[in-house]
């Protein structure tokens, strides 16, 4: 176990991300949320709080376990089930097309082979089932772009593998998922580097 990764960093990341605003972006990505959902990159289970009354349940999979009694506080307060798996995202134990809304929060940035994991939600994802993400990434402005890759190797190290620079709207689409609806914003409030945003939903390519 690692204090830093482990102990201390969960618990900061989980004190900053739960801040309002954050929690708003929450509520708006997951609106269309409904079903037998998959939910990758768990975390401490801020979004919990933030799911619709369409969902029946939901699975949960990340590969690390954080904060487990807060997270076990959290999955009580919700009326749907929760099955939580502490699993990779490149390789899914799930059938093909099982699940009809797919979510990532927050997550993109930081798996290794995000092109697999992608891959992956792709073929879970029912054929009419929806793919619903926000995350921060690549900046449109040319100059805080290089910033981000200038930046990138130290924002690894500090945020336990997290990525400045992906292009997440390309990277959706190369797996294989059409993007429906995608928002680009600036979160206020946010170092540059960080600032850019991606939102929205996705299905799978015919």
């Amino acid at each position: 176990m690692s204090l830093y990764g482990d102990v201390i960093f969960p618990r900061v990341l989980d004190l900053v991300m739960g801040q309002r605003r954050l929690m708003e972006c929450r509520r708006t990505a997951l609106a269309a949320a409904r079903g037998d959902m998959l939910e990758i990159g768990f975390g401490t289970g801020l979004n919990l709080a933030c799911y619709p009354a369409g969902v029946s349940r939901l699975t949960i999979i990340d590969p690390a376990r954080h904060l487990p009694k807060k997270v076990e506080k959290r999955i009580r307060e919700v009326e749907f089930p929760v099955e939580h798996a502490q699993l990779d995202a490149t390789a899914l134990p799930f059938d093909a097309g099982r699940f009809d809304t797919v979510v990532s929060t927050w997550t993109l940035c930081t798996i290794p082979d995000v092109e697999q994991a992608l891959a992956e939600v792709r073929r879970v994802l029912a054929p009419t089932g929806k793919f619903l993400f926000l995350e921060h990434g690549r900046s449109e402005d040319p100059r805080v772009a290089r910033r981000q890759d200038r930046w990138n190797s130290v924002q690894k190290f500090v945020a336990c593998g997290c990525h400045l620079n992906r292009p997440i709207d390309r990277l959706i689409d190369v797996a294989g998922l059409t993007i429906e609806r995608l928002e680009r914003f600036e979160m206020p409030g946010t170092p540059a580097i960080l600032a850019a945003h991606y939102t929205g939903m996705a299905q799978r390519k015919a």
